[in-house]
């Protein structure tokens, strides 16, 4: 189990299974972050579960944008956990995980776009544009 929480303690979450963590370095990613790349854990939509404070995340789509969106807690603006309902997953902003996911990252995506002051230098597979077809 892996359970997550905000700055302000008032949400928290868990999830029993992990499918991935990704580093995504598109522009929204880090813009919504304020950050050179956006690390993600993806779960099972099944698997997770809000365990309080569900009330206060607020979720921001961007308008003409396909998938991308942005979950916060309303009190501290931490990045929360938010349905991808397209994929049947749950994503999970890595930063806000207070256990070990158990898994590490399997890529860095959209480095097409990364910024341009930032080097990647570890040994991570790195795909231009989204993760290849599975």
């Amino acid at each position: 189990m892996t359970k997550g929480s905000c700055l302000c303690g008032g949400v928290a979450y868990e999830a029993s299974d992990s499918i991935e963590l990704r580093n995504c370095h598109c522009s929204r990613c880090r813009k919504v972050r304020g950050a050179a790349y956006a690390t993600n854990l993806f779960v099972p939509a099944t698997s997770f579960r809000w365990l309080r404070g569900e009330d206060l995340v607020v979720t921001y789509r961007l308008p003409n944008a396909k998938r991308f969106g942005n979950s916060f807690c309303r009190i501290c603006g931490c990045p929360m956990p938010r349905t991808v309902p397209t994929r049947n997953v749950v994503l999970i902003p890595a930063g806000g995980l207070d256990d070990d996911p158990k898994v590490r990252t399997s890529s860095h995506i959209y480095v097409g776009s990364k910024a341009p002051w930032h080097e990647i230098t570890d040994d991570i597979p790195q795909h231009p544009e989204g993760p290849p077809p599975a």
